[in-house]
């Protein structure tokens, strides 16, 4: 019985998505081994349908991938500017390649733990996640505090969950941001707001 290898050269080649995000035309290149290398996700599509952005946001997007919310993001605030951080050296790699071919230069892309890697000065009006359901709720603490720092008064914070963990963000967004708000809970997501009062 003989074995068929699949096409390594061809394996290696990147991926190209083209889709409309925020209302823009955008393409991105993709790899095996990044979060949703074949599609945009349907989360990060959900929260993009719920998400107001507007043209001087200061905005950052945590664990960025790829880059589809940022620099979407980016996109929308031709006068403002986003942050992306990512802890995976390949999604940091494809979110730059993923700038420079939509041509959106209103960005710093950078390898960050959450904001370790953030200048500390970096005030946010915007803070974006699709939050990955396979880590720990310490993870989500530390990350929301470190946003909750960040955020100017005012600043939104939007995430978007797998719906079985709604219930954790709208006690962990209240206990840390003193509000919640569900946006929309879709059959498997759920996209939720906190404001820092």
């Amino acid at each position: 019985m003989t074995h068929k290898t699949p096409d390594l050269d061809k394996l290696r080649q990147d991926l190209i998505i083209q889709d409309e995000l925020l209302e823009q035309p955008m393409s991105f290149h993709t790899t095996w081994g990044l979060f949703s290398p074949k599609a945009i996700d349907a989360g990060t599509r959900l929260l993009l349908k719920y998400l107001e952005v507007q043209p001087d946001e200061q905005a950052i997007d945590l664990g960025c991938g790829y880059g589809p919310l940022g620099l979407a993001i980016a996109k929308s605030a031709p006068q403002g500017h986003c942050t992306l951080v990512d802890k995976d050296f390949v999604a940091i790699e494809y979110a730059r390649k993923n700038a420079r071919l939509n041509g959106i230069s209103n960005v710093d892309i950078f390898l960050s733990n959450g904001l370790d890697q953030v200048p500390a000065e970096q005030r946010f009006t915007l803070a974006v996640t699709n939050l990955p359901a396979k880590t720990g709720k310490e993870h989500y603490y530390l990350f929301f505090n470190d946003i909750m720092e960040r955020l100017e008064p005012g600043g939104r914070f939007y995430v978007v969950v797998i719906s079985g963990l709604r219930q954790f963000i709208a006690r962990s967004f209240r206990e840390v941001f003193g509000n919640h708000k569900k946006i929309k809970q879709g059959k498997s997501y759920t996209v939720a707001m906190a404001i820092k009062e």
